[in-house]
């Protein structure tokens, strides 16, 4: 090793041995000394650490002649970026260093006057606008190719810069060097990394490097290679290669290149330089077992001689990259536990919903909240009634609401994807959206939604109206016109493994949230470790069961209101049937009626005209009771438990249809406990009355059955008086489930559908780190979380702990859920992949120390 330092600053050549390291030199140093130390033909390179590429920012040059020392005075040289992370970007290659009159005629005769001209050419309109600063349109007047357009652009340089081009190499690296250390320490380009996650510090180091050109009168030329398909992960020789002497690209890998469009009866690399690709091909395989990870070779050949100049880490998307992490793993190269952690939970969401293509064109008509993942196109539609009619005649539509209710289920069922003016992530919208793995946008409040006209205006000022085509992007939270190219869900054999290595060291259970048969089966597809919430309240708006549902809301005496029921009864039963079955014996935890009554009944005229028929009363009697059912803050008014204790005769029904539905399940051969919650509880006194009730329905179904269940009795945690009182509610249950979504409204005062308007807002100025909706509150509501749990495990050691708000998805949730020892968190069906995942990465975490790579 030979390294020259000034200060805190080095300047090393790389060689086996030279002391370098990613976190002071850049992940291209480092790798490029991988490959010096795999005997790879690396042309001479040297490194430039951090700290020197900050003392030259701030004007501190080194003796450009420890540089140089290392190399051929005759030779070019260029200069690139070296990050620790490369997703953070930097400045660009600078390639040619040294190319002056002098160079220009030696290269002439040796690979002939045109190729040396345009060598030159190119190099000085670099030089020129990214070292000198010149405006590109400097050139835009040179259309000449050759010896006359590198005459031309000469000219135009002394011109605009007031001085010729530079002939000194080490005057060209100087100010090389300059230029890209003061463009990475520059405003807008830290500003554009600290976006992608870098630090504000972030250093960069340089890597000056001898060209291989690739330019000869044997075979000749440069390309990339690759051992896989980067869209899909499979293996598949890719890449490109421009033949010096063949004047074009030659193929790599036959015609099944990813790169450019070119004619398959062209030759192939193979053909022009047969040793060379073989060369390549061992190389490849090398790099990607030596260096853990399938890397893309930049390379050269120079009258057929084979020359690498860097490798990099191959860009893929996320099936590919989990494709690539269980192939490696399989191969023997990382070991299972290393695969499983190379692989972001979140990105598992988009190999479970279509998506739309990385490359594809957007045009954007608006933006709002990413609150359910996937793409969908479809026709535009203002109510549920027309999405279930476009449903009917299986085309798809984009159902778009001011904000959506529990009357817009059968839409949401029937569209391929929503949008609403208004929301949040826990808005109605995003959590039926999430369950029904259905892409949803909320909170476009920059649109304008004038539904009752049927007229949709984008923030671009075009209206749209019933039957445009637009594209809902629920992972990006934009709205697009018309169809863009999509890519479609998958899961394969590779996301099956990754998921069976996660699952053999997870140590807390994912259940899901399934309030449907569908739901249901989508968790069992999943591998859900049964139903941690079922909301009972959505299966009550379908056509033949509304009726009775107002019958019941309408009934004056308790008599009328359990004769109505009984309607209900049997609907009920078949649902917990069909749902216990599907789950085969796993633990299904079904939460009482919820919702306030009047979510029920029709806010528009023709709507109670309708009731009015159906009970047999005066419109004006229908319209007098539903307005004197409203109530100034419906969701902190008489839903819940509270229902439960004035109405006591709902959960009466829904306690009965749940132990009917149980012995008939066992019957049928499924072994079932069934889970009953009551929600919205903030005194013990609530548990007492309706777990009184329960207990005498169960009595009584066990003595009209002749057959003996079990049943476990649970309380729904979502007030803060709740967590505080922990340990009297606790005396009283199997189990408590904290729901998240209502705690953090209560906890915060803030409305979860309308918080969306100023959220962004509130994250932008440093009011809430994230959404609170969207990330669980650690500090406050996770105090309130812990402090309940306590309280309840120190009066029932062994109580049943979870949360089931849709926060039990996101990986820091599972880690405070995991780190308090609850048993199981739940989330909407198509989050339980990636809270599997990110279940067992803690654990790997805790146990591992994975190679750097």
């Amino acid at each position: 090793m030979q390294q020259k330092t000034t200060g805190n600053s080095a300047i090393t050549l790389v060689t086996s041995t030279a002391s370098m390291a990613t976190p002071t030199h850049g992940g291209r140093a480092k790798c490029l000394q991988r490959l010096v130390r795999l005997d790879l033909p690396v042309p001479t390179t040297v490194a430039l650490s951090f700290n020197m590429v900050h003392h030259i920012a701030t004007g501190a040059l080194p003796d450009i002649s420890d540089i140089l020392d290392h190399f051929p005075n005759d030779v070019l040289l260029c200069v690139r970026p070296s990050s620790e992370d490369p997703d953070w970007g930097g400045p660009g290659a600078i390639l040619n260093i040294g190319m002056n009159d002098t160079s220009h005629t030696a290269l002439s005769d040796r690979i002939g006057s045109e190729a040396a001209a345009s060598l030159y050419l190119r190099f000085v309109q670099a030089y020129a606008v990214h070292v000198a600063r010149l405006d590109a349109d400097v050139f835009d007047d040179i259309a000449e190719d050759g010896q006359a357009g590198l005459s031309a652009v000469l000219a135009a340089y002394e011109a605009e810069a007031e001085e010729p081009f530079p002939q000194s190499r080490d005057q060209q690296l100087t100010e090389v060097l300059r230029s890209m250390a003061r463009a990475w320490e520059g405003t807008t380009a830290r500003l554009l990394r600290v976006a992608k996650g870098a630090p504000v510090d972030a250093g960069l180091g340089l890597v000056v490097q001898e060209m291989a050109l690739g330019l000869g009168q044997g075979e000749c030329g440069s390309g990339v290679l690759q051992l896989i398909n980067p869209e899909t992960g499979l293996p598949q020789i890719t890449g490109r290669y421009l033949s010096q002497s063949q004047g074009r690209e030659a193929l790599i890998g036959g015609a099944g290149s990813l790169f450019l469009e070119r004619d398959p009866r062209g030759p192939s690399l193979e053909d022009l330089a047969p040793v060379a690709f073989a060369a390549l091909k061992v190389d490849a395989a090398l790099m990607r077992k030596r260096l853990r990870e399938e890397m893309q070779i930049e390379f050269t050949i120079e009258n057929g001689r084979l020359h690498i100049l860097d490798g990099v880490r191959v860009a893929r998307g996320p099936r590919a990259a989990l494709r690539i992490a269980v192939s490696l793993a399989q191969d023997g190269i990382i070991a299972p536990q290393e695969a499983v952690m190379r692989i972001e939970p979140r990105t598992l969401s988009e190999l479970l919903h279509r998506q739309v293509a990385p490359d594809a064109d957007r045009d954007i008509l608006g933006r709002g909240i990413a609150a359910s993942p996937g793409a969908a196109t479809g026709a535009i539609v203002f109510d549920p009634e027309t999405a279930q009619a476009y449903a009917a005649r299986e085309e798809p539509c984009i159902l778009v609401r001011r904000e959506t209710g529990p009357e817009d289920i059968r839409g949401m069922h029937a569209a391929a994807a929503v949008l609403t003016e208004k929301g949040g992530m826990t808005s109605h919208a995003a959590v039926i959206g999430r369950g029904l793995g259905l892409p949803c946008v909320v909170g476009a409040a920059h649109m304008r939604f004038q539904t009752k006209r049927a007229l949709l205006v984008a923030e671009t000022g075009q209206s749209l109206t019933e039957g445009d085509i637009i594209t809902v992007d629920g992972s990006s939270g934009q709205i697009l016109a018309g169809a863009p190219e999509m890519i479609e869900a998958t899961q394969d054999d590779a996301f099956q493994k990754l998921m069976s290595w996660a699952d053999e060291v997870r140590d807390i259970k994912i259940r899901a949230n399934c309030d449907t048969p569908a739901d249901a089966k989508t968790a069992r597809n999943f591998m859900a470790e049964g139903i941690g919430l079922c909301r009972t309240e959505h299966m009550f708006f379908d056509a033949d069961r509304l009726t009775p549902m107002r019958e019941m809301i309408f009934a004056n005496t308790p008599e009328d209101r359990r004769a109505t029921l009984e309607k209900l009864l049997p609907m009920q039963r078949a649902d917990f049937i069909e749902l216990f079955r599907i789950m085969r014996g796993q633990p299904v935890c079904i939460r009482l009626f919820d919702p306030p009554l009047h979510e029920f009944l029709p806010n528009d005229r023709a709507g109670l005209r309708d009731l009015a028929e159906a009970l047999d009363m005066p419109v004006s009697e229908v319209t007098r009771r539903v307005d004197a059912m409203g109530e100034y803050n419906p969701m902190l008014g008489l839903r819940g438990v509270r229902l439960g204790v004035t109405v006591p005769e709902i959960y009466d029904m829904q306690a009965r249809a749940i132990f009917e539905a149980a012995i008939a399940a066992q019957r049928d051969g499924a072994e079932v406990t069934p889970e009953v919650m009551i929600p919205l509880v903030s005194a013990m006194r609530e548990v007492e009355l309706v777990r009184a009730r329960i207990d005498m329905v169960a009595a009584a179904v066990r003595a009209e059955q002749g057959q003996d269940f079990d049943f476990r009795l649970g309380v729904m945690v979502e007030t803060p008086r709740a967590c505080l009182k922990a340990a009297d509610i606790a005396q009283h249950c199997h189990f408590l489930s904290f729901g998240t979504n209502d705690l953090t409204q209560m906890t915060y005062g803030l409305s979860r559908d309308d918080a969306g308007r100023f959220m962004s807002d509130y994250v932008k100025k440093g009011v809430f780190p994230e959404d609170p909706f969207h990330v669980l509150d650690i500090d406050g509501v996770g105090e309130l979380v812990s402090l309940g749990a306590e309280r309840a495990r120190r009066t029932h050691p062994n109580l049943i702990l979870s949360i089931c708000g849709e926060h039990g998805g996101h990986p820091d949730s599972i880690a405070f859920c995991r780190a308090s020892g609850f048993d199981y968190v739940s989330c909407s069906p198509f989050r339980v992949p990636g809270a599997r995942l990110a279940a067992a990465q803690l654990v790997i975490r805790e146990t591992l120390v994975p190679r750097r790579h």
